[in-house]
C-alpha cells in the first residue's frame, strides 16, 4: 500500500478496493480563534493527528480502520461576531453527516466514529436521528478531550487555548504556536446566574462578552512534555478502542446474564 493505509487521504484507488474496512473515522473540528497564541486550526488539527494516531495503532494490531478527511467547520453560533470564525450550522453538519454515513454504507464499511474535536459540535441527536435509515451500521461519537481526564496531565487544562490545547499543539504543529509571552491570560467571565455558573443549567456563551482574548483558561504552563503524554494516553486510549469496534460483531453487542455474573 502507498502512503498511510489507515488514512483515506493517501490511500489510492487500488489500496481502497482490496481493503475492506471494518471502521471509518471522521475527525471534526471547528475553525475558530484560539488566544493570541494558537491558530484558527487548532481543533481540526489535534482532532486530524489523534484519529491518525489511533489508527496507527489499531491497523498495527490488524484492525482494518480508514480515517476519512477532517470536516473543518464546527457550529460557531456564540461567536458569529469574532472575525472568521466560521460557523457551520447543526443542521448543516446533520445533512453533511448523514451523506457521509449514505457513502459509507454503500461502501460496506458497517462502522463510524464520529471524533470530535469542537465543544460546539454534538453529534448524539443527529445520530439518535440517521441511525434510524442505517439500521445496518454502528455510529457512534466521542469528544477526544473527555477521553482521559485532563486533571492527570494538566495543573489548570482551561476550556478553550488554554495549557491542556496549547501543550498539545506544541507537540502536534509547534511551528504554528506563537511564544508563550504574546499569549493571553485566558481569563473568562462567568454568568451571573447561579445555575448557569455551576452548570447545571445550559446556555450558550456569547463568546465576545464572555471572554477577553477568546481563550478560556490560561496557557502559562503549557509544555511539549505535557502535550506528549497526554496525546500518548488519548490515542491509546482510542486505538484500544477502535480494535475493539472493529472486532465487533454489531448484531451482537450486548452481554448476556451469563456473561456479567462471570
Amino acid at each position: 500500500m502507498s502512503g498511510k493505509p489507515y488514512l483515506l487521504a493517501e490511500a489510492t484507488w487500488k489500496d481502497v478496493r482490496d481493503t475492506a474496512y471494518e471502521v471509518a473515522v471522521l475527525p471534526w473540528g471547528a475553525t475558530e480563534a484560539h488566544n493570541l497564541h494558537l491558530p484558527y486550526s487548532t481543533d481540526v488539527a489535534e482532532t486530524e493527528y489523534l484519529a491518525a494516531e489511533a489508527a496507527r495503532r489499531a491497523w498495527e494490531h490488524g484492525a482494518k480502520v480508514v480515517v476519512l478527511p477532517a470536516i473543518p467547520f464546527g457550529v460557531n453560533t456564540g461567536q458569529l461576531d469574532i472575525k472568521l470564525d466560521i460557523n457551520m450550522n447543526p443542521s448543516t453538519q446533520f445533512a453533511v453527516l448523514r451523506d457521509v454515513i449514505d457513502s459509507l454504507s454503500r461502501a460496506g464499511t458497517p462502522k463510524l466514529l464520529v471524533l470530535n474535536g469542537h465543544g460546539g459540535n454534538d453529534f448524539r441527536q443527529m445520530i439518535r436521528e440517521i441511525q434510524v435509515d442505517f439500521p445496518a451500521m454502528f455510529l457512534c461519537t466521542t469528544n477526544w478531550y473527555e477521553v482521559v481526564d485532563l486533571n492527570e496531565y494538566f495543573d489548570e487544562p482551561g476550556d478553550h487555548g488554554g495549557e491542556m490545547e496549547t501543550s498539545a499543539m506544541m507537540v502536534i504543529a509547534p511551528g504554528l504556536v506563537r511564544p508563550l509571552a504574546e499569549a493571553g491570560r485566558g481569563e473568562s467571565k462567568p454568568f451571573r446566574i447561579t445555575a448557569l455558573r455551576e452548570g447545571w443549567v445550559w446556555a450558550q456563551r456569547d463568546w465576545k462578552k464572555a471572554t477577553v482574548d477568546t481563550g478560556v483558561g490560561d496557557p502559562a504552563k503549557a509544555t511539549p512534555e505535557k502535550g506528549r503524554a497526554f496525546l500518548e494516553a488519548v490515542s491509546e486510549k482510542l486505538g484500544r478502542f477502535l480494535v475493539e469496534l472493529a472486532a465487533a460483531d454489531i448484531d451482537d453487542l450486548y452481554e448476556t446474564e451469563e456473561l456479567r455474573r462471570t
